[in-house]
């Protein structure tokens, strides 16, 4: 079978690190679903403005080719204990398809190049191809009382942001920083690293972000325009 991407999503994310590890866990990250010239066509997305999720599948663009492997490391259990690839969300798949739910915030069809799907909540690299779109369907989709292996014994743990105000002072489109301290509350760091020394670097809406770890407390030590 042969696929072709029928569109890309744009977002403020030019690289892997710092993505959060599923759809949804930042609500306010934004991102536009702009149509391959093939399927920009205003008569495909009719009536979706009715709806207010999409399923989206996608591919794992960012990934080095590897050889699949049986188990992998998930992040939320420290990298260090084996499951199933097929118990697990990795990214390192036989295939490369990702499946994502993200909420719908506007369907532009009266513009060019359009129409365009702004959609909140994705967790998907910039340009990142789509292969199909689907609304989310709630009596179907939602499962209120579905069990999750090892992912219903996890804590949802985020961490203090403190963000001093000389560094978003230089983020000019302010719009962008509650995104970006959704992001910093997930903890971008690998689930392996606790070293309250080492600085790490975010890219992010055209800014290069550094930041420490403490504990629990994350705070911003530099900002800097990606030029």
């Amino acid at each position: 079978m042969n696929i072709e991407p029928i569109a890309y999503i744009r977002t403020d994310f030019p690289e892997k690190f710092g993505i959060p590890r599923q759809s949804g866990l930042a609500s306010s990250l934004r991102g536009r679903i702009e149509f391959a010239d093939r399927f920009r066509n205003r008569d495909a997305v009719r009536g979706l403005d009715g709806f207010s999720h999409l399923w989206l599948i996608w591919g794992f663009s960012g990934n080095r080719t590897v050889e699949w492997q049986p188990t992998v490391r998930p992040p939320r259990l420290g990298g260090n204990d084996h499951m199933g690839v097929f118990a697990t969300r990795s990214p390192f798949r036989p295939n490369p398809i990702g499946l994502s739910c993200v909420e719908i915030e506007s369907v532009l069809t009266d513009i060019a190049n359009g129409p365009v799907i702004v959609v909140r909540g994705a967790d998907l690299m910039d340009m990142t191809p789509i292969y199909d779109i689907k609304p989310y369907v709630r009596y179907a989709d939602c499962r209120p009382h579905a069990v999750c292996g090892y992912v219903d014994r996890l804590p949802d743990e985020r961490l203090k942001v403190v963000f001093p105000e000389a560094m978003s002072g230089r983020i000019g489109d302010k719009t962008v920083i509650p995104s970006l301290i959704e992001v910093l509350k997930l903890d971008p760091r690998p689930s392996y690293h606790n070293d309250p020394e080492r600085e790490y670097g975010l890219s992010f809406a055209g800014h290069n972000v550094r930041f420490r770890v403490v504990e629990d407390v994350l705070e911003v030590i530099d900002v800097e325009r990606i030029k």
